[in-house]
């Protein structure tokens, strides 16, 4: 292996190994799996009381929850693989901004199963652009890594078709309606072609309050697509737990 090969091993996946460690607390790990045992069982799945639209973990079963209920239109329905809680949530942010790439390769397991059960009529899966500038800020897109991942592992084709024309503010401490209002026009359909009377599922790390997924959704179906489904790594139960 060249120095150069090296280099870019390194930049890409750090001098973390994820063989003999568990990547949730760290100690000596030989399963041949991503977490230890004990770890492993902990992890915060999203299998349990959720919103039949959206995916979120809720209180209690239900169609609509507060936060999607006659809002998340556009969006045909939802799903996410876990709760935003440790240690997934530090998994999330460890990839995206301490270049721990290799995580992406995890999460695009759990999401290519959940995608083959919930979503079988997909015909194309896509992902939630970022800006040119933005991109070449981090370094990459997580969803678009995700979103090839979760295609090649499936089988369902995947297509770049959505762009976003412009930057905007940061969604973080948005309410629901002002992330709405801060997107609108953001995004537009690379060729109508690509999306016109097909069911695309829309891959993210992490769904928020559905804003996001909202918004490309509507841009898609304004293009032709016929059903839009949203799959996330994980998701934010409402405040509420309804």
């Amino acid at each position: 292996m060249s120095a150069k090969e090296l280099l870019v091993k390194i930049l890409t996946f750090g001098f973390y190994s994820t063989k003999w460690r568990c990547n949730a607390c760290g100690k000596e790990n030989f399963n041949g799996k991503f977490f230890c045992d004990e770890c492993e069982s902990k992890l915060p799945y999203n299998d349990k009381a959720t919103c039949e639209h959206c995916g979120r973990a809720l209180k209690a079963a239900a169609n609509y929850c507060s936060t999607c209920k006659e809002r998340l239109v556009s969006v045909d329905k939802a799903r996410s693989v876990f709760i935003y809680d440790k240690p997934i949530s530090t998994l999330i942010k460890n990839a995206k901004y301490r270049n721990r790439r290799f995580v992406f390769d995890y999460f695009s397991d759990k999401l290519a199963v959940c995608l083959t059960e919930k979503f079988g009529d997909a015909e194309a899966v896509t992902f939630v652009p970022a800006t040119e500038k933005r991109v070449k800020a981090r370094g990459f897109n997580q969803s678009e890594l995700l979103a090839k991942g979760v295609a090649e592992k499936s089988g369902v084709p995947f297509v770049d078709c959505v762009i976003k024309k412009e930057e905007t503010e940061r969604q973080a401490k948005l309410s629901k309606s002002d992330r709405l209002k801060n997107l609108k026009g953001a995004f537009k359909v690379r060729d109508k072609n690509l999306v016109r009377g097909k069911n695309i599922v829309v891959i993210d790390d992490v769904s928020t309050t559905g804003a996001t997924g909202e918004t490309i959704a509507e841009t898609l179906k304004k293009a032709g697509a016929l059903r839009v489904y949203l799959l996330t790594v994980a998701s934010v139960p409402p405040k509420n737990g309804f």
